[in-house]
């Protein structure tokens, strides 16, 4: 890549006259030895599946493999569209359809990680309620993913993007930045401006915590893709209104890095301390303990019944 840090990128940018997603794309291309066009279609292919997951998971009721989770993201969307909803539409849908991914997730349907499994839905969310508001074409917002990626490619090799590692700030947040980031572009703000909201975005997650109750990525997990969406939509309007980020994103970056290296292990991804250490979250642990002795119990009486009716 010709950039490291998020400065190098924009300055790129500026130097060759590109875009972001341009920059990106070449070099990936340039990397992977396949050409650009292959790039391109594998990307788009990525979107599609996006598409997919969201329209799968705000139709539908369906709970998880466990039963903790499913069936918000419809109600979340149904509710954002009445007149005395708090959030107008669009904003609503955002938050809606990153519920619907990260719910897709959970019930092992197919999504793409953008970052991470648990960081699915902020992406989708941002980019298929943007499409369908400003009535932009697929190319366009495979544009905004080759940007969003050039952003995960910086964090990722300056920070991390794991839960387990630096905890929800690492995945969560960098899903919010890339998308930020990424929807500037979109909506034809500059690479610093874009640059600028990775870096308003990322300072509002610091030192949040990863805590996934039973270690599953569903609760908190699936709330807090919906909450990003809403989140990367206001970093992105911050950046394009000329709201610089006091801070250079680059720096902020690193303390994010900082931050996730002296989280304690409890709050990084082992679902041994914070939300599912509550009374409650040990409950759903001991529950879902019990439910799976169970299944395997009745599993192991159905082999030994087959068993002996041979």
């Amino acid at each position: 890549m010709r950039f490291r840090t998020l400065k190098e990128l924009a300055q790129v940018c500026v130097n060759e006259g590109k875009p972001i997603y341009r920059i990106m794309l070449e070099d990936q291309a340039k990397e992977s030895g396949r050409t650009p066009e292959q790039e391109w279609d594998k990307m788009k292919s990525y979107y599609g599946i996006m598409k997919e997951a969201v329209m799968k998971g705000i139709s539908s009721d369906k709970t998880s493999r466990s039963g903790l989770t499913g069936g918000d993201a419809k109600r979340v969307f149904e509710y954002t569209r009445k007149e005395d909803s708090s959030l107008e539409p669009f904003t609503g849908m955002a938050m809606a359809y990153a519920l619907a991914v990260s719910e897709v997730n959970a019930s092992m349907g197919r999504i793409v990680a953008t970052p991470t499994a648990g960081s699915c839905g902020v992406i989708p969310g941002v980019f298929v309620s943007s499409q369908e508001r400003f009535g932009w074409t697929d190319d366009h917002m495979v544009e905004g993913l080759f940007c969003a990626g050039a952003i995960g490619y910086v964090i990722a090799n300056n920070s991390f993007i794991s839960g387990a590692e630096g905890g929800c700030q690492a995945e969560i947040g960098s899903a919010i930045g890339m998308a930020a980031g990424a929807l500037v572009e979109l909506k034809g703000g500059t690479p610093a401006q874009a640059v600028h909201a990775v870096g308003l975005a990322l300072k509002n997650t610091l030192g949040l915590i990863c805590d996934p109750v039973g270690g599953l990525v569903e609760i908190p997990c699936i709330v807090r893709n919906g909450f990003g969406a809403v989140n990367a939509l206001a970093a992105a309007d911050m950046a394009l209104a000329g709201v610089q980020s006091a801070i250079p994103s680059d720096e902020v970056i690193q303390v994010m890095l900082e931050v996730g290296s002296a989280m304690p292990d409890i709050h990084r991804e082992t679902a041994r301390g914070g939300l599912a250490q509550t009374p409650t979250g040990k409950q759903i642990i001991k529950q879902l303990a019990q439910d799976k002795k169970k299944s395997r119990s009745e599993r192991k009486e159905k082999e030994n019944d087959d068993e002996s009716h041979k």
